[in-house]
C-alpha cells in the first residue's frame, strides 16, 4: 500500500483542500465551457477541460517541488522575485497584451504563451514583506529603518498595477498593510501611508480621464462599474451589468441543491463563466450547499494557516504562510462577492478552481510555499521530540519479592 504521507509532507488537510477544489475545479470548468467550445473548436466540449487540465497537472507539480524546499530558502529568493517582477511589471504596462483596454497579460516571445505578471508580482512582494518584517523586528517602529524599506517596493508594486488592474492593485495593498500591522509596523506610519493612498487614487481617478490614453479609458471603467453596480446604470456600463444580472439569476435559480452538474443554463449567456463568474456557476449546478461547501474549504484553509502560524517558533515562516494564505483568501472572497452580486464587477479569478494558465501556476507555487513551512514545522518538531528522549531506556527488570 502506497504511503502517501512519505511523499506529501505537511499539512494534511491542507492537501485535502487542494485536492476538493481541484475536483469542483475540473467539472465547473468542464460544464462552463461548452458554449466556448462549440464557438471556437467545433462542438469539441473536452478541449478546454484537457488543456485545463493540463495547467492543473503543471500546478500541482509546482506544488509538490516548492513544498519540498526548507521555507528559509524563500527569503533569499523573496529578494530575487521581487527584483525580477518590478521590470516585468514595467514591461507589461508598455508592452503587454492589452484586453478591454487593460494591458496585464505579457506575451513571452517565440512560445506565444501568456502570463499575468501581476500574479508573480504578488507572490514576490508578500515573500519580501515577511522576510524584511522578520529581518527588522528590532528595529521595527523605526520609519527610516524599517517603514520604509518595506513600503517603497509595496508603492512601486501598487502603482505599477494600478493603471491595469484597480482591483489587484487595492488588494495587494490591503494584504501588504494587514501584514505589516500583524509584523508590529507602528500604527501613526500605517495610517498616513492610508491616507496618503487614499488621496493619490482619488486624484488618479480624478486626473487620468483628462488624459484620453489608454489608462484614462480604463478609469472611465471603472467608474461604469461602480456605477452599475450602484444604480443599475444602463449606459456605457451595461456589460457589466448584464454580467451581474446574469450571475443573479444564476445564484438564485440554483437552489438549495443546485441543478446538477453540468446542467447550468447562465452558461450560456455569462461572460467568462469559466473564470471571474466560475462562482456563480458553481452555486448554480450543486446549489447553496456547493456554494457553502467552497466557502468553507476557503475559510478552512486560512484556519489551517492559522495553525500553522502557531506552531512556528521563527517569524519568516510565520509571516510569509500567513501572507500568502490571505492574499489567496482575500481574492477568493472577492470572487465570491462579485458572483453574488455583494460588489462590483472586479475581474478577480477564484484560486485554484477558475480556468487559467499562469494565475494556476503562481496560485499553486504560494500553496507550495505554505506547505514547505507546515512541512518544515513538522520536521523541527519531530526533531525536538527526538532529542527530548532519553538516551538509553531505564531497566524495568525489578526484583522479585518472596
Amino acid at each position: 500500500m502506497v504511503n502517501f504521507k512519505k511523499y506529501f509532507k505537511g499539512d494534511g488537510i491542507i492537501w485535502g483542500v487542494i485536492l476538493v477544489l481541484t475536483l469542483f475545479s475540473v467539472l465547473a470548468v468542464y460544464s462552463s465551457t461548452g458554449t466556448l467550445a462549440y464557438k471556437y473548436q467545433g462542438g469539441n466540449t473536452t478541449y478546454y477541460v484537457i488543456k485545463h487540465l493540463s495547467f492543473m497537472m503543471v500546478g500541482f507539480a509546482a506544488i509538490y517541488v516548492t513544498h519540498l524546499i526548507p521555507y528559509k530558502y524563500y527569503s533569499r529568493l523573496a529578494q530575487l522575485f521581487l527584483y525580477i517582477s518590478i521590470p516585468l511589471l514595467g514591461l507589461t504596462l508598455v508592452l503587454g497584451t492589452s484586453l478591454n483596454s487593460a494591458s496585464r497579460w505579457l506575451t513571452l516571445p517565440g512560445i506565444g504563451l501568456t502570463i499575468q505578471t501581476s500574479d508573480f508580482a504578488k507572490l514576490a512582494l508578500i515573500m519580501y514583506i515577511a522576510r524584511m518584517l522578520s529581518l527588522k523586528q528590532d528595529e521595527i517602529k523605526d520609519f527610516r529603518k524599517a517603514f520604509i524599506p518595506i513600503i517603497v517596493p509595496v508603492g512601486l508594486v501598487c502603482i505599477l498595477i494600478l493603471p491595469a488592474n484597480l482591483s489587484t492593485s487595492l488588494m495587494i495593498f490591503v494584504v501588504s498593510v494587514i501584514l505589516m500591522f500583524i509584523g508590529r509596523i507602528s500604527i501613526k506610519h500605517l495610517s498616513i501611508l492610508g491616507g496618503i493612498g487614499i488621496v493619490c487614487l482619488a486624484l488618479f481617478i480624478l486626473i487620468a480621464p483628462m488624459t484620453k490614453t489608454k489608462i484614462g479609458f480604463r478609469v472611465e471603467t471603472w467608474k461604469h462599474r461602480v456605477a452599475s453596480y450602484v444604480g443599475g446604470a444602463k449606459d456605457e456600463g451595461e456589460h457589466d451589468n448584464f454580467q451581474a444580472e446574469q450571475a443573479k439569476i444564476a445564484v438564485a435559480t440554483g437552489g438549495i441543491i443546485g441543478k446538477g452538474p453540468g446542467n447550468s443554463v447562465q452558461r450560456n449567456f455569462l461572460p467568462h463563466p469559466y473564470s471571474d463568474f466560475i462562482y456563480a456557476i458553481i452555486v448554480e449546478e450543486y446549489g447553496l450547499v456547493g456554494g457553502i461547501v467552497i466557502l468553507f474549504l476557503y475559510l478552512y484553509l486560512l484556519y489551517r494557516a492559522g495553525v500553522i502560524v502557531r506552531k512556528a517558533d521563527r517569524t519568516f515562516p510565520a509571516f510569509l504562510t500567513f501572507g500568502l494564505t490571505l492574499s489567496l483568501v482575500f481574492q477568493a472572497m472577492i470572487n465570491m462577492a462579485v458572483a453574488v452580486n455583494l460588489f462590483p464587477v472586479t475581474g478577480q479569478t477564484l484560486p485554484l478552481v477558475s480556468m487559467g494558465g499562469s494565475s494556476i501556476l503562481f496560485t499553486s507555487t504560494a500553496m507550495g510555499i505554505i506547505l514547505s513551512v507546515s512541512r518544515g514545522i513538522n520536521k523541527e518538531e519531530v526533531e525536538i521530540a527526538e532529542e527530548s528522549k532519553p538516551d538509553s531506556e531505564p531497566d524495568n527488570i525489578g526484583t522479585i519479592e518472596v
